[in-house]
């Protein structure tokens, strides 16, 4: 007999059904990584008054938590697993809004970080000559960097379709608090930290000597859907270090997936200073949070287990 009969009997069920049905219902009918989501937006609600936004974008601001609290107690009393996947979907299609809405608490900058932040980059790049290995081989590691960068934004939805196709639904809300705890740690600091990012602070200075297809690709998507509030921390850097953690964390049987991510999230901080669409300091800062968070969730699962 094995030592542990009651983990098998836990993974085989894990493995019934269709993408890893509930083994057992959670007594709390508010999960961790929601918590965290209607923290954020209570926040964002309450700083949104206290800078006396508009009444009505206040508003908008408190619907979201509410209406997550409402589907929550919702699909928790009366639900079934339909209304279950639709929950688990829901926080991450409010990853973009939640980064979005920072936007609005847009200060003038005065530029005295930029120019400090920069002068490291210069010696980064220029002085340690990072710049010129990674274009050593023409357009080759540019494109895959730039391709990289990209990718951030299927990160959230394929992270949980990997935990589907594992069987291991039950594990998305480890996955989602680490991932959203240490991106919203990072929304909720950037009206703290007014600046632009050095490929609009420095216009035309400091930029990569190619120009990939997928720099143009991501450049476009930065000048239409962007915010210019701050890039301190990297939200980039820190959703896909908070993203590639919580996949090590939740699906820890299979580490190559959980390596995977983290090997695009290296990619990911690479390309935010070579692309100059970050500073190198804003990259330090987001792993930063990424590893605080991750430690909040070691620390809380462990405790719940």
């Amino acid at each position: 007999m094995s030592p542990h009969p009651e983990r098998l009997d836990l993974e085989s069920a894990e493995r019934r059904g269709m993408a890893g049905t509930d083994v057992k219902k959670s007594s709390r009918w508010l999960r961790y990584s929601e918590t965290v989501l209607v923290g954020y937006f209570a926040y964002t609600t309450i700083l949104a008054g206290l800078w006396r936004l508009p009444s009505l974008l206040c508003l908008c601001f408190g619907v979201i938590p509410v209406a997550l609290l409402a589907l929550a107690y919702f699909e928790s009393t009366r639900g079934g697993r339909a209304t279950g996947v639709f929950r688990e979907w829901i926080p991450a299609a409010l990853a973009l809004p939640a980064y979005w809405e920072v936007s609005w608490f847009w200060r003038p900058q005065s530029y005295a970080l930029e120019n400090q932040w920069v002068a490291w980059d210069r010696l980064l790049l220029n002085h340690w000559h990072v710049r010129a290995a990674i274009e050593s081989w023409g357009p080759v590691i540019p494109s895959a960097l730039e391709f990289c960068y990209l990718l951030i934004y299927a990160i959230p939805p394929l992270s949980l379709g990997i935990l589907y196709w594992c069987h291991r639904r039950r594990r998305v809300d480890r996955f989602l608090f680490t991932f959203f705890l240490g991106t919203l740690l990072t929304y909720a600091l950037l009206p703290y930290f007014p600046s632009e990012p050095p490929r609009i602070a420095f216009r035309g200075a400091d930029l990569p000597g190619v120009n990939t297809f997928f720099r143009q690709i991501n450049v476009w998507l930065l000048d239409h859907c962007d915010i210019h509030t701050s890039v301190f921390p990297s939200g980039h850097v820190t959703a896909a270090f908070s993203a590639a953690f919580g996949m090590l964390l939740a699906l820890p049987e299979k580490k190559r997936v959980g390596a995977a991510l983290l090997i695009l999230a290296i990619a990911i901080a690479i390309t935010t200073v070579y692309g100059r669409y970050h500073y190198a300091v804003d990259a330090i800062a987001g792993l930063s949070v990424s590893l605080a968070a991750t430690s909040a969730s070691i620390t809380i699962f462990s405790a719940r287990e």
